[in-house]
Order: C-alpha cells, then structure tokens, then sequence
C-alpha cells in the first residue's frame, strides 16, 4: 500500500498540464513535464522550505540531487535522490539543468508513470489509471480492499 506521501508524488499530473515532443526513431509521441510542473508538486507535498537542489558535474553531465525533508519516527530527515543528464539539443547547458531536476524528481516517484508504455494511447489519450481521478478512485478501491 502508498502511503499518503507517496501517493501525493506519485498521482498523474491533468493530462492538459503535459507537453508532448516526437520520439525518436518513430517510437511515437513523448508525453514530458515542465520544470515547473515538478517545483510545484514539491511545492504542494513538501512546502516551499521542505525540498531543495544541489547541482554539480560529473564529467559532462550535469547531476541534479534533490532533497526533500521528510519525518521518520518523528525526526525531520532530509532524504536525496539524484540523477543527471547531458546538455540537450533544444536548450544546451539550461536543458540539461532542468532534465536532471526532472530526472532525480521521478526517484521520488514524480512523473514516473509518463515512462509506461500503457499509460497513453497513440491518440494522446490517457488510461484511466493515468489521470488524476482515475488514479484516486483506483487508490480508494485498493484500500477498500484492504481493509
């Protein structure tokens, strides 16, 4: 079972608040985030004081570690995850910035679901379980279940 933090991260964004950009070698439509898409949901589960970034190189790849401030057994602990990403082709140095960002926030969960295969069909239309009422109402039927 999510827990409520996790289940916060995790629910999928309204599909209008998705950009879409072709993928390459004909793999179909890429549905992306934005930047601030992904600094507005830590905003809403973390606070504007409960998460924060740290950039550094590791070769050429910009390396993005997001931290957020969570409460295990009543201890405030900052908890980091982190990943990294080139320049890219659209933005260079800028690009590879916010892909990091964006890359580290999925270890928290953010945005994964964009990564699997059913979630949207050629049409852009997502699946039910890909939409945020559709994914709240198969998270209720799930504790239903569990109790």
């Amino acid at each position: 079972m999510l827990s409520e933090l996790e289940r916060k991260l995790q629910r999928p964004f309204p599909p209008l608040q998705l950009n879409w950009k072709k993928g390459k070698g004909g793999s179909g439509d890429l549905a992306y985030l934005t930047a601030r898409h992904v600094m507005n949901r830590l905003d809403q589960v973390f606070g504007l004081a409960g998460w924060q970034t740290k950039y550094e190189f590791m070769g050429d790849r910009m390396i993005c570690n997001l931290s957020v401030l969570v409460e295990i057994g009543g201890v405030a602990t900052w908890i980091t995850k982190a990943d990294g990403s080139g320049d890219t082709d659209i933005e260079g140095d800028k690009g590879g910035i916010s892909s990091a960002f964006k890359r580290a926030a999925v270890h928290f969960g953010i945005g994964r679901y964009l990564y699997h295969k059913e979630a949207f069909d050629r049409n852009r239309t997502p699946a039910a379980w890909a939409t945020p009422e559709g994914f709240d109402s198969m998270m209720a039927e799930r504790e239903l279940k569990e109790e």
